[in-house]
């Protein structure tokens, strides 16, 4: 083998950001103070596992799932919202709802290819030998062709159609000009990264042991190459002729013009792959008939005939859908007890300020130190149903509570979670709606702080103007009045009293996104289409078959402790398509979901640019009934225009590759 000279460690530059400096393209000192040889580097199993570890650090910072506005504002869509700067919304986030992005947010790119070339260096040069056995060798070079994969779905979520670099590397003594690469299309990338999937998958395992628990599986291999192909079947990359003046620099079409049934087919062909891998289920909490404050006692659904008195995944008789919900997210569990998860990075995310961890911190109330700055909109936080399954309707409860829209002490029993003085709009509402609202008047039991603290533990929060947590001259404020419970603790506490923020499980892909991307995918057949499963064995028969979506979809809301739709709504294709896409929204709140979602299904042009709605919060305590007056809040305005489907390149990419052309709308700087 030719011995190319490199430099090991972590790769600070991506391929395309390399073509102006071709000789120094790793920054690795840090690591060796010698230069070594590839042949050198994949004989020694150190060098090997550090080589690879810079290829998944590429998954970290930009390309987080869920983090801070400083690694993924894609979090942030019609139903959150940031709040960081003192005494108002910021400029931050007014740039980002109005498309003006900062070419500091652009940097997946450059990180993502610096990944995509430190993996394919590995696939390239490492080889069975003294060291490695060939099956060894096998599952190191899967791991590779993973994240090499992994980045290419990121980008093309983020970017849409994007490069494919070379199998074998670019050459970096040959000319300029050879060095530019144009984009491929959105069907090509979209298909390379499944083929790549089922290759890595081959050689993956099932599950690894709880020290490497953040490698990727078999089952993350396959959940990502369903994935990208729901993607590709999905409206904005399946016959969209909105989109036919975005061509490469030859006038090649990137996104496809002619839609095709068919892909809807491959993507849920692809859901089935993972789903029969019997790997995977929701996670489910036993049905508590005591509980504490932290864990209080199951608060049991409206009785349903069918559903109340069968165990999951028939019914909710013998598990408790709040706490199987909110405990998926919120660090109650180590990464080996969920079997819900598919794919996660670990816990505590680059670290304590950047992950899941930095959200709960940016959510929590000032009284345990929290930061009181990532809020809800009104609009999602209406989006969950009542408790019996029915969508909540403002007018009808007020009509029914009338006067008496305050809980009172003696009521309390009646309406359960809520405590005294909360408004019954919040009331009779399911689960999920508690596992991930922090309505005006939730309790905030932070109890990891020294002996209870009664100051910063057990506090029932109100948004209200001069209330400590609501609007105050100068300071951290929810602009809509409505906070974000979801990946809190009951024990977090920040206060500095001895309480701590608990380390959080980063989930990239868990089960119940691939049972709703299956039922998505078979609602919009009219055929019945033979898939090859994922390894050349037996072919997959799909068609849009009832039963198949029911259990599907009706698990994950058994599991949030709804029922299941009506017959009715699965007979006709557009109604379940609407009942999916909501079923979306609540379900994957704040995980970086609702963003793509939107921009795939092209709904973004309304859904993105609706006014944003929430309560009054310049009302006080005094004036309680008139802060839940919905009104649209001038703080938090946004607005959507077609450049804003696919993220921008940044200048200097572009002045380094002649082929490469800027996304629709944003400026080329020719």
């Amino acid at each position: 083998m030719k011995k190319k000279q490199i430099i090991i460690g972590v790769l600070l530059t991506g391929v395309i950001a390399c073509l102006g400096s071709c000789r120094k393209y790793l920054s690795v000192e840090h690591y060796f103070d010698d230069r070594q040889s590839e042949e050198r580097i994949f004989k020694s199993k150190d060098y090997t596992e550090q080589w690879l570890a810079s290829a998944y650090n590429a998954l970290l910072n930009n390309n987080l799932e869920m983090g801070n506005t400083g690694n993924n504002l894609t979090n942030y869509s019609d139903d959150m919202y940031f709040n960081e700067s003192s005494g108002g919304n910021g400029e931050k986030y007014r740039k980002f709802k109005f498309g003006e992005y900062d070419h500091t947010w652009v940097q997946s790119w450059s990180q993502s290819y610096g990944g995509i070339r430190q993996a394919s260096v590995m696939l390239n040069s490492m080889s069975d030998g003294s060291t490695f056995t060939e099956s060894q060798v096998a599952g190191y070079k899967a791991q590779a062709r993973f994240v090499r994969a992994y980045l290419y779905w990121l980008l093309l979520r983020k970017y849409g159609p994007v490069p494919i670099m070379p199998a074998k590397g670019v050459n970096y003594d040959d000319s300029y000009d050879n060095l530019s690469y144009a984009r491929n299309t959105y069907d090509e990338v979209a298909s390379f990264i499944a083929e790549e999937m089922a290759l890595a998958a081959k050689d993956l395992p099932l599950k690894w042991d709880n020290r490497n628990l953040a490698r990727p599986t078999r089952g993350a291999a396959l959940a990502t190459r369903a994935k990208a192909l729901l993607f590709a079947a999905s409206p904005l990359a399946n016959g969209n002729p909105d989109m036919a003046d975005f061509t490469n620099d030859e006038g090649q079409p990137l996104i496809s013009l002619q839609y095709n049934e068919e892909k809807w087919a491959r993507a849920a062909a692809a859901c089935k792959d993972v789903i029969d891998l019997g790997t995977y289920k929701l996670y489910t909490t036993a049905f508590k008939t005591r509980g504490t404050t932290d864990y209080p006692a199951t608060i049991t659904p409206p009785y349903h005939a069918e559903y109340s008195v069968r165990n999951f995944p028939d019914g909710w008789a013998d598990i408790d859908p709040f706490e199987s919900y909110r405990s998926v997210f919120n660090g109650e569990l180590y990464a080996s007890e969920n079997p819900e998860m598919i794919f996660t990075r670990g816990d505590n995310q680059i670290n304590s300020e950047g992950g899941v961890m930095a959200l709960a911190r940016l959510q929590m109330p000032k009284t345990g130190g929290g930061y009181n700055s990532h809020g809800l909109t009104l609009k999602q936080c209406d989006a969950y149903c009542m408790d019996d399954g029915t969508p909540f309707d403002r007018q009808t409860v007020r009509n029914k509570y009338s006067g008496n829209m305050f809980v009172q002490a003696s009521e309390v029993n009646d309406f359960k979670p809520l405590l005294a003085n909360v408004w019954k709009e919040f009331a009779h509402r399911e689960p999920r709606f508690y596992a991930s609202v922090a309505y005006s008047g939730a309790l905030w039991t932070m109890s990891s702080a020294v002996n209870n603290l009664p100051t910063v533990t057990n506090q029932q929060i109100f948004y209200y103007r001069g209330e400590f947590n609501g609007y105050i001259n100068g300071d951290t404020w929810l602009p809509t009045g409505i906070g974000v419970m979801k990946f809190v603790n009951p024990k977090d506490n920040n206060s500095g009293n001895g309480g701590k923020i608990f380390p959080k499980v980063d989930i990239a892909i868990r089960y119940a996104d691939i049972l709703l991307m299956y039922a998505e995918s078979l609602n919009e057949l009219s055929g019945t289409y033979t898939i090859p499963s994922w390894d050349g064995g037996a072919a997959n028969a799909v068609s849009r078959n009832i039963d198949e979506m029911k259990k599907a979809l009706g698990q994950v809301r058994i599991r949030g402790g709804i029922p299941d739709l009506d017959l009715s709504i699965y007979g006709s294709k557009e109604e379940l398509r609407k009942k999916i896409k909501h079923e979306r929204q609540v379900e994957f709140l704040g995980e970086n979901q609702r963003y793509y979602d939107l921009r795939r299904w092209k709904d973004a042009p309304v859904d993105e640019a609706e006014q944003i709605y929430g309560f009054n919060t310049f009302m006080t305590k005094d004036q309680a009934s008139l802060f839940y007056t919905p009104i649209r809040v001038p703080l938090l305005q946004t607005t959507f225009s077609r450049k804003m489907y696919f993220w921008p390149i940044d200048w200097d990419e572009l002045k380094k590759n002649k082929r490469l052309n800027q996304s629709p709308g944003w400026p080329s700087f020719d």
